[in-house]
């Protein structure tokens, strides 16, 4: 057992050393990589980390636009841009319809902090909508959809994280985790494990949920209290059904691809009152 877990903790240490998941980066350079993005210049994860393909992107922009390529990003490196390069955050409130860099960091803040709204690409949407309002119910603001200062105080606080602790629901390698994917955010952890291999509930409760979940595939939700849920995604097949209580090692489903999956594996997540939380600091 603890050899298996040293393992798993060093494939979690190689993923992470590919790219800044784990560890929130910049809102600001976040939204960078966005409008680079959005203009040909950068095909990179939007991670909010200001590496080498960043800084090489913003050269590129820089001599295309007859700017001095010293690969700062001041007034006239964003105003090339265009809209997705300005204004700042925390310049105006922000409510559906609008465009923009700080559009853009919102979509990295809410993100990180369990609310991703699908794509990073600076256009407040109904995606993006949805996320606003699922953040503001949970810092118990008024649900308006609009985030002005009190919702961008709030996410100025850390990032929220499971009171409970998990066990591993499968064996396996730990391919992907909590964080930036390209320009979309993964609200989980991914364990590569062979079809058909049994998936065990990872603490006990009352599953509440056994049926197609979209790009989820089939998924199992249990409900431990205290606003905590685990999520249990791209099963091949249920072996549990919505209503029963579980305990902790329990077997409630199999291995699969179903839903949006390149391969066999279990995608886990932990919801803490509707905030997708990074599950590995509450796995043994």
């Amino acid at each position: 057992m603890r050899f298996r877990l040293i393992i798993l903790t060093l494939l979690a240490g190689a993923v992470l050393q590919a790219g800044p998941a784990g560890a929130m980066g910049e809102p600001g350079v976040a939204a960078l990589q966005v409008a680079l993005r959005a203009n040909g210049f950068y095909d990179g994860s939007v991670d909010g980390v200001k590496g080498a393909g960043t800084t090489a992107a913003v050269r590129v922009l820089q001599r295309r636009a007859g700017l001095t390529v010293d690969g700062v990003v001041g007034p006239k490196t964003r105003k090339a841009l265009g809209r997705l390069g300005r204004p700042k955050l925390g310049s105006r409130p922000l409510s559906s319809g609008k465009v923009g860099w700080d559009v853009a960091a919102l979509q990295f803040t809410l993100a990180w902090h369990g609310f991703p709204s699908w794509t990073f690409d600076g256009v407040f949407g109904e995606r993006l909508d949805a996320a606003v309002r699922g953040f503001q119910r949970f810092a118990e603001l008024g649900a308006d959809g609009v985030a002005g200062r009190a919702t961008l105080a709030a996410l100025r606080q850390s990032p929220p994280q499971s009171p409970f602790g998990f066990a591993w629901p499968v064996s396996g390698s730990v391919s992907d985790v909590f964080g930036p994917r390209w320009n979309r955010f993964h609200p989980g952890v991914d364990i590569a494990a062979p079809r058909g291999k049994i998936v065990t509930a990872g603490r006990g409760g009352r599953v509440t949920y056994t049926d197609w979940g979209g790009s989820y595939g089939k998924l199992v939700i249990i409900d431990h209290g205290s606003g905590v849920e685990s999520y249990y995604g791209h099963l091949s097949r249920f072996l549990v059904r919505a209503g029963r209580h579980v305990d902790a090692g329990a077997a409630i489903g199999r291995v699969g691809a179903t839903g949006r999956a390149t391969g066999p594996h279990l995608h886990f997540e932990i919801r803490v009152r509707g905030a997708a939380v990074d599950p590995l600091p509450a796995l043994p």
